[in-house]
């Protein structure tokens, strides 16, 4: 994916409801009518995956990482972030 090719998205305090699979066989970040969907290689031990996933919505949506803060969904496949400034 391009990077910033969701940055119509990119609202301060927006907030990103994602749906995770970790240890997938490649990466990947979807939006469909259901949501949004990422895929990372990253395992779900030590906040690995919630990492990957942090990394691979901020390059979607063209903005720095320590810019989306994790809300809610630590230890959870349900995931929401919120665009900080």
């Amino acid at each position: 994916m391009q990077k910033g090719a969701w940055a119509d998205l990119a609202v301060v305090g927006a907030e990103f409801a994602l749906r995770v699979t970790p240890r997938a066989r490649r990466e990947e970040i979807t939006r469909d009518e259901g949501g949004i969907r990422v895929a990372v290689l990253a395992p779900p031990e030590d906040g690995k995956a919630n990492a990957a996933v942090q990394a691979l919505l901020a390059h979607a949506l063209g903005v720095a990482k320590s810019r989306l803060l994790l809300v809610r969904g630590a230890t959870s496949r349900d995931k929401v972030f919120r665009l900080g400034s």
